[in-house]
């Protein structure tokens, strides 16, 4: 345990598991959607953000969220409108991202592609204290909402006709959860990155589907399964020298595939169980005793 002696190991755990907390919270909605690949899509635009913090000398973190934020809402407003050509704004949208990124961090005076490069795939090591203030601030607001509104956003990611008839503003959390994907994302680019994010946000919830049934049930192992990654993949980076963002998507697939390999048997079971009481006999009815049926016919 001597990694907790170095300052940036304890500010990279603590950002480790924030992400961990967020990631999957927020993703198991996306994936009820199916929206799974939201979070590629705002990682994009949020590269233009951090281009922006370099060009402009401020924190890439906060200037990645309000980009994200923008770009999200515009996403969500392109789903809402743009019926026909909506694909091809969402694309222009993601690569004018990824380009604006990669300008302004080369006009910035202090922006190289290294610096680019730390938040496209993650560098824990370089996590500051900033960083962490804005993680834990940004974390908050996630876990508030993806709790505190939890009904209501399960039943909008169910079925928006549904949820509209019984009185819900879709829109109003369709975009809020746009929104709470969009700074999921700038929590997490500081640890995996923001080309692997995406993973994180799905992954977990689709490893923890494979042994829930409920939705309750599949949010608490996919919160505890994007902890137990985060946390894995960050000491594993400390000691094998490894990128982490790599390594914590890594564990994540492989925590997936392990438990997918776990779930067959036991699906088959349950279904073998469920097939055999549906043919089971009805049980017999009651048959009246010899003694007491001669009774009757003599009319004791």
């Amino acid at each position: 345990m001597e990694f907790l002696d170095y300052a940036f190991m304890q500010r990279a755990l603590l950002a480790a598991v924030l992400v961990g907390i967020t990631a999957p919270a927020v993703g198991i909605y996306l994936v009820q959607r199916r929206q799974a690949l939201m979070g590629d899509g705002i990682g994009h635009v949020a590269m233009t953000g951090v281009g922006l913090g370099f060009l402009l000398n401020t924190s890439p973190v906060w200037m990645a969220m309000g980009v994200s934020v923008l770009g999200a809402i515009l996403m969500e407003l392109i789903r809402w409108y743009g019926k026909t050509r909506g694909d091809i704004a969402l694309a222009m949208l993601f690569y004018g991202g990824m380009a604006g990124g990669v300008m302004f961090i080369n006009l910035a005076p202090t922006g190289s592609n290294a610096n680019l490069t730390s938040y496209l795939f993650g560098s824990l090591s370089t996590v500051s204290e900033s960083d962490v203030t804005a993680i834990c601030v940004l974390a908050a607001f996630v876990v508030l909402v993806t709790l505190g509104l939890r009904r209501q956003l399960f039943a909008v990611s169910q079925d928006e006709e549904f949820a509209r008839v019984t009185g819900l503003p879709v829109r109003a959390l369709n975009l809020l959860t746009a929104i709470t994907a969009a700074v999921t994302v700038t929590v997490a680019m500081r640890v995996v990155g923001l080309l692997l994010v995406s993973a994180l946000m799905v992954v977990p919830v689709a490893a923890a589907q494979q042994l829930t049934r409920s939705f309750a049930a599949t949010f608490a192992v996919a919160v505890a399964i994007g902890v137990s990654v985060t946390i894995g993949g960050t000491v594993t980076s400390y000691y094998q020298d490894v990128p982490p963002g790599a390594t914590i998507v890594l564990l994540t697939i492989g925590v997936f595939i392990a438990l997918t390999a776990l779930a067959t048997p036991l699906a088959r079971r349950r279904a073998r169980a469920a097939t055999a009481a549906e043919t089971a006999p009805d049980p017999a009815e009651c048959v009246i005793p010899a003694s007491r049926e001669g009774a009757d016919k003599a009319g004791v």
